[in-house]
């Protein structure tokens, strides 16, 4: 079971495009829908990329910015970012697409980040875990946000706008 957990997680990127496509035909959006998930999606974009701020992945067990409120602020932005997608399909299939792809592939990928974490960070992961330790100062930095390559959520943030927009009445 570990093993199909880490191999979802490592595939959920090809997953996500199989599905978006999927959902994409599905979706019938309207100019109303497209700017209330936009709108929404924004909001998730916005939290990912002040939390790629923050965080040196695979490095640390990352104590500000976001992290001081969620474990995961990227995986609760990409949710966040598609459920607005949802909102702007306005499909229920393309809703039961995006939501399963999520809910499926976003929890492989805590599990499997939570677990290299307890592995190679045990008693900082666990204090973390536990409350035990508080905010770490750090600043926000735009060079992590790079070197995170928060750019590509971005960039689909954007074609999905763009995508979505020439779907309408369609």
């Amino acid at each position: 079971m570990k093993s199909f957990t880490s191999d979802l997680a490592r595939l959920r990127v090809p997953l996500g495009f199989l599905c978006a496509a999927a959902a994409y035909w599905l979706a019938r959006p309207t100019p109303q829908s497209v700017f209330a998930g936009m709108s929404l999606a924004g909001m998730g974009e916005v939290l990912r990329i002040w939390a790629s701020g923050h965080i040196d992945k695979g490095r640390e067990v990352t104590r500000s910015g976001p992290y001081r409120f969620v474990r995961h602020p990227l995986y609760l932005g990409s949710a966040i970012m598609g459920l607005g997608f949802i909102v702007a399909a306005r499909s229920w299939p393309a809703a039961a697409i995006a939501g399963g792809y999520l809910a499926v592939t976003l929890t492989a990928a805590m599990r499997t980040e939570e677990a290299a974490l307890r592995s190679r960070f045990p008693d900082e992961y666990a204090d973390y875990t536990a409350g035990r330790r508080g905010a770490q100062p750090r600043s926000f930095s735009l060079a992590r946000v790079a070197a995170n390559r928060e750019y590509r959520a971005l960039a689909g943030f954007v074609l999905a706008i763009g995508l979505l927009v020439l779907r309408i009445g369609r």
